[in-house]
This record gives C-alpha cells, sequence and structure tokens, in this order.
C-alpha cells in the first residue's frame, strides 16, 4: 500500500533525518499545548496578581493525577496502530482507530464528573492554602468540562503519530493556540475575569483542536479514517489497547502522586514560593516537551519496526534518540537556565517569586537531559510491547524513591533544595534500569529482519 502524503515509512531508509522530521513538528506542537498553560500564568499573575497565579498552578499536579490514565491509554492506542501499520494488518487498524476514538470519549465523560466533585476534597488533601483553594476549585472544575475535548485531541494525535503524521497535529494547535491566547487576554483584561476567564479561554481552544483533528481523522483515505457510525468497543484492539496502555497510565498516575506529594511539600512554603514553583515548572515543561518529542519518535518508530519485523534498526532508533535527547536536554536548559531570571518575570514582578523560582531552575536545568534519557529507554520497551516491565521500573525508581525522599532526607532536612534533588537522582536510577532492561529483551529477538514487502504495492 503506497504510502500517503502525511504518513512516514518509518522501516526503510535513513533513520536520522526521519526521526527528526517527525521529532521536530511534534515538538513544536507540544510547545503550543504549553502555551495554554504559560497564556493562563502569565496573564492571570500579570493582572490578577500572586494568589490568582499559585491558585492555578496548585491544580496542575491534581489534574495530571486524574488526566493521566487515559492519557496513558492513548500511548497504547499508538503502540498498536504503529505495529499494526507496520505489518501491514490494515483492517485490524481500522478497530483499533475507533476503538481509540471511543475510550477517548468515554474517559472525557468521566473526567468531567470525576473532576468536578472531587476537585475541593483532593486540594484540602493537599493542604492548599486557604486563601488560594477557592480560586484554585473554581479553576480545576472549569478546565474538567473540556476533559472530552482534551482527550480527544491526544488519541487523535497518537493515531496521526503511529503513522508518521506529526505535521497536521502542529497546524491544529497554532491555530488553537492563537485563540487561546487572545481570549485569556479578552476575559481576563476586557471583561474583568479572574482564573474563570483563563480557565474558560483554556477549554474554548481545547475544543477548537479537538474539532480539527477529528474533522482530519473523518476526511482522510486510508485505514485510519473515522465513520461516527462505526465508534465502538472492539473487543480484541481494546484489550490490545488496554494491555499496553493501562500500564503507562498507571505509571502516569504514580508520578503524579509523587508529584503531589512534592507539591503539598511545596505548599508548606506558602504562596509565593508556590508561586515560583509554578513559573519554574512551567518552563521546564518547555524543555521536556522538546525531549519528549524523541521519546514520542523512539515509541513509534520501535512500534512500526517491531511491526514489521526489521529488529535491526531498533538498536539504532535508541542510539539516535538517546543523542538527540540528551543535546536538547542540556542546550535548552542552559539556556532557560541562563535568561531565568527575564523568563520568571513574565509570570511575575515580585522579585521572591524569582528567587524561588530560579532555585528551581538551578536544581532542573543543569540535570534535565537525565529525564529524557529516561523517557527514551522506557518508550523503547513500550514500542515493543513491553508495559509492564516499565511501568514496574518507573515506579520503583522514580514515584518510589522520591515518596521514599520525602519522609526520609527530605523530613530530616527541611528545604526546597533537598526537596528538588530527589528528581535528578530518581532519573538516573530509572534510567540506567530501564537501559538494562531494553538490552535484555532486544538479546531474546530474532538476529536476522524479516523481508519486507513492496511499498508501492496496492
Amino acid at each position: 500500500m503506497a504510502k500517503r502524503r502525511y504518513e512516514m515509512d518509518m522501516c526503510r531508509g535513513p533513520l536520522v533525518g526521519k526521526i527528526l522530521r517527525f521529532s521536530l513538528p511534534l515538538m513544536l506542537s507540544g510547545i503550543l499545548q504549553l502555551l495554554f498553560n504559560a497564556a493562563d500564568l502569565a496573564v492571570v499573575g500579570q493582572y490578577s496578581g500572586d494568589t490568582a497565579l499559585a491558585a492555578v498552578g496548585s491544580t496542575s499536579a491534581l489534574t495530571n493525577l486524574l488526566v493521566n490514565l487515559f492519557i496513558g491509554l492513548s500511548v497504547g492506542a499508538n503502540v498498536i496502530v504503529a505495529r499494526l501499520y507496520g505489518s501491514g494488518d490494515y483492517k485490524s487498524i481500522s478497530k483499533a482507530v475507533h476503538t481509540a476514538i471511543t475510550l477517548a470519549l468515554i474517559g472525557g465523560v468521566a473526567l468531567v464528573f470525576i473532576g468536578y466533585f472531587l476537585s475541593r476534597p483532593l486540594l484540602e488533601m493537599m493542604d492548599t492554602p486557604a486563601d488560594v483553594i477557592d480560586r484554585s476549585v473554581v479553576y480545576m472544575r472549569i478546565i474538567f468540562c473540556g476533559m472530552p475535548a482534551l482527550l480527544l485531541y491526544n488519541f487523535g494525535a497518537a493515531i496521526l503519530r503511529s503513522i508518521g503524521d506529526t505535521k497536521r497535529p502542529l497546524y491544529f494547535l497554532l491555530f488553537a493556540g492563537v485563540l487561546n491566547v487572545v481570549l485569556n487576554l479578552f476575559f481576563v483584561i476586557v471583561l474583568n475575569m479572574d482564573v474563570d476567564g483563563v480557565a474558560l479561554a483554556t477549554i474554548l481552544s481545547q475544543c477548537v483542536s479537538a474539532a480539527l483533528i477529528l474533522t482530519c481523522l473523518m476526511r482522510m483515505d486510508g485505514p485510519c479514517r473515522v465513520s461516527l457510525r462505526s465508534l465502538r468497543l472492539y473487543k480484541t484492539e481494546a484489550l490490545q489497547i488496554v494491555r499496553i496502555g493501562l500500564p503507562a497510565g498507571i505509571q502516569s498516575i504514580m508520578f503524579s502522586i509523587s508529584n503531589v506529594l512534592i507539591q503539598s511539600s511545596i505548599n508548606s512554603f506558602g504562596k509565593q514560593a508556590m508561586a515560583g514553583n509554578t513559573a519554574g515548572g512551567n518552563l521546564e515543561g518547555f524543555i521536556y516537551t522538546a525531549m519528549n518529542s524523541f521519546y514520542q519518535a523512539a515509541l513509534s518508530f520501535t512500534g512500526q519496526n517491531n511491526g514489521a519485523k526489521q529488529y535491526r534498526r531498533i538498536n539504532r532508533v535508541l542510539w539516535i534518540s538517546l543523542i538527540f535527547v540528551t543535546i536538547a536536554g542540556v542546550a535548552l536548559g542552559m539556556i532557560v537556565l541562563l535568561f531565568g531570571r527575564q523568563l520568571l518575570s513574565i509570570y511575575s514582578d515580585e522579585a521572591v517569586v524569582i528567587d524561588y523560582g530560579m532555585l528551581r531552575l538551578r536544581v532542573f536545568m543543569t540535570t534535565y537531559f537525565l529525564c529524557g534519557i529516561m523517557e527514551v529507554c522506557g518508550g523503547m520497551m513500550r514500542g515493543m510491547g513491553y508495559a509492564i516491565t516499565p511501568m514496574i521500573v518507573s515506579l520503583a525508581g522514580a514515584c518510589g524513591f522520591r515518596v521514599l525522599w520525602i519522609y526520609t532526607i527530605f523530613a530530616a532536612n527541611r528545604t526546597l533544595t533537598t526537596l528538588y534533588i530527589s528528581y535528578p537522582i530518581s532519573w538516573i536510577l530509572t534510567a540506567l534500569a530501564h537501559l538494562v532492561c531494553f538490552l535484555v529483551v532486544k538479546h531474546r529477538l530474532p538476529r536476522e529482519d524479516q523481508p519486507l514487502p513492496d511499498p508501492d504495492a496496492a
């Protein structure tokens, strides 16, 4: 079956150029997604004050905790569609695609109710300060009303990534991102709204990006085309997606739980520390997104080559992805650290808030490439169809270690620096364990590749 304009054959030809062509649009897409939050934080911080900034920032770890199970399922959809695409099983691709979109809609509706009813109790469990919590609840409840759109976009983008299409999601997010910024300014400055204004701007822009990606899937040719009449859960494909995606989702949830515990510890330092941590964390998000694009490349390229039984290319995917993710993490980390104060001043003009943000950046920006290495090694395992092993490794090496650190090292020396240092140590431990597991699994695969079919065959 001939490849279409937006698709990419990941099983033939040089890998370096293809991985870059795959990753760069994905990187820009992720940055645009972060601009949703950056616009929220910058507008609310400058026009509504540090209390509002802390209110928005205090919800991020909790929101991720509730959403990440379903985002993990989108990873499963990516792996399964990529594997089926590499093997040429186009009938099963269609079933997997419709199952994935159905899961997105079901999960999105469930999250609307979960977020609305659990937002205040969970924020209270996180020791959110009394002068912040009411605004946090308002922001969180509005954000969760947009969860069906958020999941629909993420699952749709995962489907397109699995066949090498990272450009169209970029175009959709570019439009939605500009809309989000305009709506932020309109709601907050013109209508004098507060955190409710930035939350409303976010979900409206998410609805636009979801509508665009669904329209794209409905109009495209080939096995990934979506028909609303065919939306249902196909048992075999649903089980395959859940088998890969559920462990990834559970891992993300456990990461979020450890981050919630850390956020609770940060909350004990007061709203200015919360605001500075929020601003610093938002800047780090741009670097994580750049590195995550190579994780997504490792996931998709490994999935297609594993499906096509091109085992020798999998090693090259690993090392190329590791080189790129390290370069991105080191270079961007140094740039953010160098201009840290200027960048943090976008979110707040209070010197103490900027100082708290710089404290976080000094620890994270010098070591953040280790997080990218950890992600790529885990992605290789998932791309080969192993979901439980990377989950266990990540839970023990990252989540478990951080929780242990909070109750031992941090408890003995309660400073933000002590708290932040737990991250790079956990990245090193987890990356090494992932790499060992990958080498063991790769050693079990056949030494010889299977012949590839004619790419121009109908």
